[in-house]
């Protein structure tokens, strides 16, 4: 006997996945469904339970606008890139996910929250890489978190990093204090049309190395 019902967990992790052309636009998002996502995040383990992170969600029409547009100026030359590389290979797959990344990129003002978790710390390059991954650690939990207790209430996300490409001008746009640091941006809507499927994904025994590398 298990103490949780496997079927509806292993759903969960198996069908929580990146959704760009499946978010409706039009459909506000509830501030208290977003508050409790939150709340449940904050359970996520962190360095030394000193739960030094802060969560700015972003539903003002003009404060999407404005993120959009950097995130914009981020991500559409790079992709478009990708985009004409993809077609010129025939790679059907790759096209898909390019063309479904500028179709997002495209709404990205149309998306009713945008949630940025923020850890308080700074990378500095005098730093050895295990402060690094703590500082990481101590907040990509709790992201991931999130996103289960969004898809678990029929909300939609993806996990997005361009606008840290205009980090400053972000945290000067909602004035994130200089000891803080993005960690990503979260558009969050309901998810449009039925459940999600679990993704193609490499058998465990490809990508498992027991003991040793080798």
């Amino acid at each position: 006997m298990t103490p949780f019902d496997t079927d509806n967990t292993d759903r969960l992790l198996a069908t929580t996945r990146s959704v760009r052309r499946r978010l409706d636009f039009d459909r506000p998002v509830d501030p208290d469904i977003l508050r409790e996502c939150v709340r449940l995040a904050a359970y996520a383990p962190n360095a030394s339970n000193a739960q030094d992170w802060r969560w700015v969600i972003v539903t003002d029409p003009e404060l999407r606008a404005a993120i959009a547009d950097h995130y914009l100026a981020g991500i559409v030359p790079p992709m478009q890139e990708n985009l004409d590389r993809r077609r010129a290979a025939g790679d059907s797959a790759g096209v898909r996910h390019s063309e479904a990344v500028l179709y997002l990129a495209e709404r990205f003002h149309e998306v009713p929250a945008l949630v940025i978790p923020c850890i308080r710390g700074q990378l500095d390059p005098d730093l050895d890489f295990a402060w690094t991954a703590s500082l990481f650690g101590s907040i990509l939990p709790a992201v991931w978190s999130f996103q289960l207790a969004l898809h678990s209430r029929g909300l939609a996300s993806t996990f997005t990093t361009a606008h840290l490409l205009a980090a400053g001008e972000v945290a000067e746009l909602l004035a994130i204090p200089d000891d803080y640091l993005q960690m990503c941006l979260i558009p969050v809507a309901y998810l449009q049309g039925d459940d999600l499927k679990p993704p193609a994904r490499r058998d465990p025994d490809e990508i498992i190395a027991w003991n040793s590398w080798a």
